[in-house]
């Protein structure tokens, strides 16, 4: 395979259709992913302001959501995807199913990094009459932030393996390219090329998360 000019400007645009649809369905799954995983710690038995029965019902939601394989999903929210972009072909396509892929997942992660907070600080806090949505902002999302920026850096990645996956349906990125070319051409060159540039992504993320935690972390400074 010869790397001329045009192979490199699809590497290109491969490159950045698939941090576009990265890092924008990351920005939407976290809009709606914080605010679930905060109502499932909240309304846990154990939580804040609980309410069991709702807790239970929206976690259902979340694991249903959750065991649906990407690929599946993909095809299954093609009338949404077309209602929402209007087309069912390219990167922007790619984002709604991406969002409702990920959200839930986001939401399982954000809940996890709030589990971790010590309850004394929660039960500190209560006993100074602070409110739940004081509790919540000033003492969840500060004592959780070195975990959320740990499991960020975890979601986003997944998020850039699931859009890898949309190749497949014309999805464009560096999984379409692999996938036309390494795949149904045999290039074997290309195959490797792009999973050479996504390992190096996910390494630059996963580094990325790391130095932020360690940075937001007060209790290594």
């Amino acid at each position: 395979m010869i790397f001329d000019a045009t192979v490199l400007q699809m590497l290109k645009t491969g490159i950045w259709e698939s941090l576009f649809m990265t890092f924008s369905s990351s920005f939407f799954a976290y809009l709606i992913g914080i605010p679930l995983g905060i109502i499932l710690v909240v309304m846990d038995k154990d939580g804040i302001y609980p309410i069991p029965w709702l807790q239970r019902i929206l976690g259902l939601i979340i694991n249903l959501l959750r065991s649906v394989p990407f690929i599946i999903l993909l095809i299954m929210v093609i009338p949404i995807t077309r209602a929402i972009v209007g087309t069912t072909l390219g990167a922007k396509a790619v984002i709604p199913p991406l969002v409702i892929a990920s959200a839930p997942y986001v939401a399982r992660v954000v809940e996890a990094s709030f589990k971790e907070v010590d309850p004394g600080v929660i039960e500190a806090a209560k006993s100074m009459g602070s409110s739940t949505f004081q509790i919540i902002w000033k003492v969840l999302l500060p004592e959780a932030k070195p975990s959320l920026l740990v499991g960020a850096a975890l979601s986003i990645t997944t998020i850039l393996a699931y859009s890898a996956m949309a190749g497949f349906v014309g999805g464009g990125g560096l999984g379409d390219i692999a996938i036309k070319y390494g795949y149904y051409r045999y290039q074997t060159e290309m195959m490797f090329i792009t999973v050479a540039i996504l390992v190096i992504i996910v390494q630059v993320i996963q580094e990325a998360g790391m130095k932020l935690s360690r940075v937001s972390d007060k209790r290594i400074k």
